[in-house]
């Protein structure tokens, strides 16, 4: 008799700082037992605040306590405030395959509704999604073809740039100082930095 896989469901509400701007958009978190903090991408071994760190601030470690070998939320939730960048997952619910956090091993049981997303965000001129399956997401929901790594497209209909940008996760085959001059180059195409 097979098992049935089991659903997840999302274990945190979007963080959306007033006046928020961009939208960033990654599929779902890694399960708990990986994690270092109570916020997106709280596993240590995911790059994204460190991306963050050297673009902003010109030190990878910036967001990142050595010693509590943690990421630092309040900083980090204070700086989004700053910059009106809003973050959530493009999943509600999901199945995981295999026990990781892979983008490849997860299937999405229930998509975000990024209308209702975007409906508490009115001045958010872009969305930013971090890896392939995010951007099949939002591509899709959007009605515009899939986009490359590092590209755009622009929504008439909504006025909204949506960006495919590379994962932060250290098993995507890329430098972390490439991913984050990347990621610069799209924070300053949106006037963040």
């Amino acid at each position: 008799m097979k098992t049935e896989i089991p659903i997840e469901n999302h274990p945190l509400k979007p963080f959306i700082p007033k006046g928020s701007r961009m939208l960033m958009l990654g599929s779902f978190p890694p399960q708990r037992k990986r994690w270092s903090m109570d916020f997106f991408y709280p596993n240590v071994q995911n790059d994204m605040w460190r991306i963050f760190g050297l673009i902003f601030y010109g030190e990878k470690n910036f967001f990142y306590d050595v010693q509590a070998k943690s990421f630092r939320q309040a900083l980090i939730e204070d700086f989004l405030r700053e910059k009106g960048i809003a973050i959530f997952d493009t999943a509600i619910s999901v199945r995981r395959l295999k026990d990781n956090a892979s983008d490849q091993f997860l299937e999405i049981v229930r998509p975000t509704d990024l209308k209702q997303l975007l409906d508490q965000m009115p001045m958010c001129k872009a969305i930013v999604t971090t890896g392939k399956l995010a951007a099949g997401v939002v591509t899709s929901q959007f009605g515009v073809d899939m986009i490359g790594v590092g590209a755009s497209v622009h929504v008439l209909s909504t006025d909204i740039n949506i960006y495919r940008m590379p994962s932060s996760s250290r098993s995507y085959p890329l430098a972390l100082e490439k991913k984050a001059a990347m990621y610069r180059q799209m924070f300053e195409q949106e006037h963040l930095f």
